[in-house]
């Protein structure tokens, strides 16, 4: 497979990913951030709304909608201006980018190749484990490009 341009690119990103785990330490706090930041700032809801022009419900009801993840980006921001914060969003991938990319190659070489190996085993020509994963590698290197790989996932 011809990886390309996007493989120093992922490369970079799954560097960075991995700087940022375990994802659990991202896990908020069971009334959300806004609330966590606000209380232990010793800042009553009507200080923190006072900061942002909106009222002490107002306050109530977007810690609320943090809670529960509904929260809009755009608010929080706003939020965390007036809290003296910033705001950090990311995805984080549960594996790395890189075997996220080789694991799906692996799924369709797999696919691609079970029929020929069904025929082949029907006739008495099956492959050993270690043949059937050479190619599986060579179907990947030969046949497969990077940006076909999720087109019917």
């Amino acid at each position: 497979m011809n990886t390309g341009k996007r493989a120093i690119p992922r490369r970079r990103l799954d560097q960075r990913f991995s700087s940022m785990k375990p994802e659990t330490r991202y896990r908020p706090p069971p009334k959300g951030w806004v609330r966590a930041v606000r209380d232990a700032l010793g800042m009553s809801g009507a200080q923190l709304g006072r900061r942002m022009g909106v009222t002490a419900q107002s306050v109530a009801d977007l810690e609320k909608s943090e809670a529960s993840g509904t929260i809009q980006l755009k608010t929080l921001r706003r939020v965390a201006e007036a809290l003296d914060c910033v705001v950090v969003y990311a995805l984080l991938p549960r594996s790395s980018l890189e075997d996220m990319v080789q694991g799906r190659a692996r799924e369709i070489a797999r696919k691609e190749l079970v029929r020929i190996a069904h025929t082949m085993d029907l006739e008495a020509q099956g492959l050993s484990q270690e043949k059937r994963e050479e190619q599986i590698e060579t179907f990947i290197r030969d046949h497969l490009r990077e940006r076909d790989l999720w087109e019917d996932a």
